[in-house]
C-alpha cells in the first residue's frame, strides 16, 4: 500500500507552487547556504546536472512531461531577476520530471525574448528532451549562484500529508552569453526527502 504521507502531486497545483514558492527575494523565503538543512544541501546546492542525477538514481526510468510552454507572463520576482520590462513576455517552459512513474521535480524555465537567437532559440523546441541535457553538454555554459527557498507547508494541499516541508531552488544560466532563469521545485516523491 502506498504511503499516504507521500501522495502524487496533481498538475493542477502547479500554479500554487509558483505563487507560493517564487519568494526568493532577499528576506522573503530565500535561505543562505548555511540555513539549508544539512541533509538537503547535497541536492539543493549541487551545481551539477539535476537531470543526470535523476537518471542515475532512477536507473534510467526517467521522463519529461511538458505541462505548458510559450510566451507567458513572468512573476515580478522573475522579471526582476532577468531585468525584464513590464511589457516583455519571456518564453516559459514548465515541466514535471518523472522517475519511476512519479513526479519528483517541477521545473520552470524563463528565456527573455531578446535571448532567443542562435543556439538559445533551439531551447524553444526541446519537446520532451530535458533542458539539462543541453545545458550541461555545452562546456561554455555558465551558471550563476543558486538561490534556495523553503515552500510553505500548505503549498500543495495534499490530503493526508501533514505539514510537508518542500524546497526549491533557482539560478540563472548563460548560454552563448544569453541569460535564462531555471527554477526547480522538489516534490514529495523525490528521494531528497527520504532522510527526513
Amino acid at each position: 500500500m502506498r504511503n499516504p504521507s507521500r501522495s502524487a502531486v496533481p498538475t493542477t497545483v502547479m500554479p500554487q507552487i509558483l505563487h507560493d514558492a517564487l519568494r526568493f527575494r532577499s528576506g522573503e523565503g530565500s535561505r543562505a547556504p548555511w540555513q539549508v538543512p544539512r541533509h538537503l544541501r547535497d541536492w539543493l546546492l549541487d551545481a551539477g546536472s539535476l537531470t543526470r542525477r535523476l537518471v542515475a538514481i532512477s536507473a534510467g526510468d526517467f521522463r519529461v512531461q511538458v505541462l505548458r510552454q510559450g510566451f507567458l507572463h513572468a512573476l515580478p520576482v522573475e522579471r526582476q531577476e532577468l531585468g525584464l520590462g513590464q511589457r516583455e513576455w519571456p518564453f516559459v517552459r514548465e515541466v514535471l520530471l518523472h522517475c519511476h512513474g512519479q513526479p519528483w521535480v517541477f521545473a520552470r524555465t524563463l528565456i527573455p525574448a531578446a535571448s532567443l537567437q542562435g543556439r538559445v532559440r533551439a531551447l524553444t523546441h526541446l519537446g520532451t528532451k530535458p533542458l539539462g541535457a543541453v545545458l550541461f553538454s555545452d562546456p561554455q555554459v555558465r551558471r550563476g549562484p543558486i538561490a534556495v527557498a523553503r515552500l510553505r507547508a500548505n503549498t500543495l494541499g495534499i490530503a493526508g500529508q501533514p505539514n510537508p516541508e518542500l524546497w526549491g531552488r533557482r539560478s540563472i544560466f548563460y548560454l552563448a552569453g544569453q541569460p535564462l532563469l531555471v527554477s526547480e521545485y522538489f516534490l514529495p516523491e523525490c528521494p531528497m526527502y527520504s532522510a527526513l
